[in-house]
């Protein structure tokens, strides 16, 4: 499975948008687990913060001017939310970028981390830190789905609900990528899904 990782996310070709040179940049790391059936590390940010505040989603952030690039912005976020070494991630690559509701630049990263580590949570940014099966995901086990106008197109994302959280929003759009890509889903954004039986 993670030879297959590899090589998808290494072949593929993200898409990449076309934004003003001053547009703000942020990055977050997509951690996959090391193991026989991987695993997505994700996290519920804290109620408080002025941003997505009470969401589950990636770590990373903002880029700072000292970031030489945005690899080195997900990484150095990860740390300070989650406190796992940059030494322990084996960047994979990018998937495509996405635009925040607040007009941000995204770019996710792939990248491996040991099945077994230790996280220590940022109190002040992160309320908890949990990790979901891929193969979770690649049954879309939605348990609704979001229209949302967005780049000038209507998009409908799923919504997944897994021991408590919900994954929604820009999070999903990035789990939905990652899942076409490794297990050929077809999951479409653009197009009204068919009704799955939660959904009848």
């Amino acid at each position: 499975m993670l030879d297959n990782v590899i090589q998808r996310i290494q072949s593929y070709s993200p898409r990449a948008l076309a934004l003003p040179p001053h547009a703000r940049e942020a990055a977050v790391l997509m951690p996959l687990t090391r193991a026989a059936d991987p695993e997505l590390v994700l996290t519920l940010r804290a109620q408080n913060l002025s941003t997505h505040g009470g969401e589950v989603a990636f770590p990373g952030g903002r880029r700072d001017p000292e970031d030489c690039d945005l690899i080195s912005t997900a990484l150095r976020e990860t740390h300070e939310e989650v406190g796992l070494e940059p030494g322990l991630v084996e960047v994979v690559g990018p998937l495509s970028e996405l635009v925040s509701r607040h007009g941000v630049k995204v770019t996710p990263y792939v990248g491996f981390v040991p099945h077994a580590v230790e996280y220590q949570a940022n109190a002040g940014e992160i309320e908890s830190i949990f990790s979901v099966p891929l193969e979770f995901f690649a049954e879309d086990p939605r348990q609704s789905t979001h229209r949302i106008d967005y780049l000038g197109r209507t998009w409908y994302v799923p919504s997944y609900h897994f021991a408590g959280y919900k994954i929604w929003g820009l999070t999903a759009v990035m789990v939905v990528e990652l899942i076409n890509l490794l297990y050929d889903t077809k999951i479409i954004l653009t197009e009204p899904p068919q009704l799955s039986k939660r959904e009848l």
